[in-house]
């Protein structure tokens, strides 16, 4: 009972810190600027949750069905707020909060089976997560990144119970039944964000492994839980493929190839680099103080563990590296503070806190190792508690560029373009959301057939051309041709102004009334 109180009280504390923390970095947006979202991508999962609610549609474009959005489960989680007419910003932000305060939970509770006899690490591993400035900007961000989080703690988890939980009961119908619970949570996760599908096939080959192992006699077991598994996986991600298949003929929303085709010109780098650049984003924390921590948790985990219990140990260590490789060698983009490798993170601070805080109670009782320890400890928890303000600022910041941007400018068009005007977009988020109206995705998520061509500004231009497009609406380095091209219509008929950008070391969004009278070749 005492024990069960002391849960209740540490999950407690872990969600209140998560809600605490998403509250002040919304408010720091706000005495910065406005309540938004820091990056444009967020209003295009708002525009398919307004449209889904609204029209029953899956589509970006009112009445043209697509398939750009990479996150169905995000998506129609903020369409109910949507058919609940709750506010989405409010919507938007309570799930950011739920699932940082939830992620925050789970990786306490994976802390507590793989660290059983360190005190403490459970609640600690817990604050680190909800307190880690990439996992609060990232359940404020509008996006998926902290849904993805949280799920691929939760496969982990649920890997863990099967194998590690004790349960005696080894039926073959049980293993059907963990397995099916077990796909069910992959196919949210590969919902989620499709490269779900590395950590749902990592965790079948780990679990397989171990139970043949640990019993050869069991291989029905070990077939009736895969069994269970893939059929799990299946009835949760059959209809989203369909769908995809349906719209596109691919069973990948459009934003995998647009994505590949947008960054293809990094893969001429080197491997390691683009590694590195992968996670030199994530350097700025105070997780990084936690790495003595987690390699101190694995040299204990080596020498004290059996190898087979060790295997499905290391499941969330392989992934995370898998994870970082698989972008690496296919989408190597470390923009926006990683946040493509943002979701590796609780498992750095899962092994780092549990490490560290063994290395404190290991060390109690000799002076010097003992000073060490603790300084480690105290100092990863100063250097996370200041990074979280800085990281509030950092939002700030970023959200202030999305609204005088990217919002600012689809407001403008939205009061001063005629609605049937074809625009050419290079983000389309907040002009979908705002300003509603036909578009050419030189992004090419809505845009299909711009994806062979999305780094051939000359084909480019001779598309939007014969496409009609009577408006372009850019960054300068989105900008398909040079200023001084005629086909432009000279000067742009809108700029933002705003200074934010441009010191950020990007520039102003304009607006372009495009002249095709010379025709659609360049002068």
């Amino acid at each position: 009972m005492k024990g069960d109180r002391s849960a209740w009280w540490r999950d407690g504390l872990i969600a209140l810190v998560a809600f605490i923390s998403v509250v002040a970095y919304v408010l720091a947006a706000r005495s910065l600027d406005a309540t938004g979202f820091p990056l444009d991508d967020a209003w295009i999962h708002q525009t398919y949750a307004r449209n889904l609610a609204e029209r029953g549609e899956w589509a970006f474009l009112p009445g043209e069905p697509s398939a750009a959005s990479t996150s169905p489960l995000y998506t129609a989680l903020l369409a109910t707020g949507y058919a609940l007419d709750v506010p989405f910003f409010a919507w938007s932000f309570t799930l950011g909060a739920l699932t940082l305060a939830c992620a925050g939970w789970v990786n306490a509770h994976l802390a507590a089976m793989l660290c059983p006899h360190v005190r403490s690490a459970p609640l600690w591993t817990g604050l680190f997560t909800v307190l880690a400035w990439h996992m609060i900007w990232a359940a404020t961000s509008g996006m998926e990144t902290m849904l993805f989080s949280l799920l691929a703690l939760v496969v982990v988890w649920r890997v863990w119970h099967d194998h590690l939980g004790g349960d005696t009961d080894s039926t073959d119908s049980t293993a059907l039944r963990r397995g099916a619970i077990t796909g069910l949570a992959g196919a949210m996760l590969t919902l989620a964000r499709p490269e779900g599908i590395a950590l749902v096939g990592l965790a079948g080959i780990f679990s397989v492994f171990t139970v043949t192992q640990r019993d050869r006699r069991d291989v029905r077991g070990a077939v009736a839980w895969s069994a269970g598994m893939v059929l799990g996986w299946l009835i949760g991600v059959a209809p989203y493929a369909a769908l995809n298949y349906d719209l596109t003929g691919h069973l990948l929303p459009n934003t995998a190839s647009a994505k590949q085709a947008e960054y293809a010109s990094a893969l001429v780098l080197p491997l390691l680099d683009r590694i590195w650049a992968m996670l030199k984003p994530l350097a700025a924390g105070g997780h990084v103080v936690l790495l003595p921590g987690a390699a101190a948790a694995a040299y204990a985990l080596v020498r004290r563990t059996h190898w087979q219990r060790l295997v499905i140990l290391g499941l969330p260590l392989v992934w995370a590296a898998a994870h970082v490789l698989l972008y690496a060698l296919r989408l190597p983009a470390p923009y926006q503070h990683g946040r493509y490798a943002q979701p590796v993170l609780p498992v750095a601070i899962l092994y780092g806190v549990g490490g560290t805080l063994w290395l404190v109670q290991r060390n109690a009782d000799r002076l010097v190792p003992r000073v060490l320890a603790r300084t480690l400890a105290l100092s990863s928890l100063a250097v996370t508690l200041g990074f979280w303000a800085m990281g509030a600022q950092a939002y700030a910041r970023d959200v202030r560029i999305i609204n005088t941007e990217m919002v600012a400018t689809a407001q403008w068009i939205d009061a001063n373009l005629p609605d049937d005007a074809l625009l050419a977009v290079h983000d389309i988020g907040a002009l979908g959301y705002y300003a509603p109206r036909p578009i050419l995705d030189l992004a090419g998520l809505v845009t299909p057939e711009v994806v062979p061509i999305i780094r051939d500004r000359d084909a480019l231009m001779s598309l939007m051309c014969e496409r009609g497009a009577r408006y372009l609406m850019v960054l300068p380095d989105q900008r398909p041709t040079e200023p001084d091209d005629p086909r432009l219509g000279g000067e742009p008929v809108f700029t933002t102004g705003a200074p934010y950008a441009p010191a950020a070391g990007s520039g102003n969004m304009a607006v372009y009334a495009l002249d095709w009278t010379g025709g659609c070749a360049a002068q």
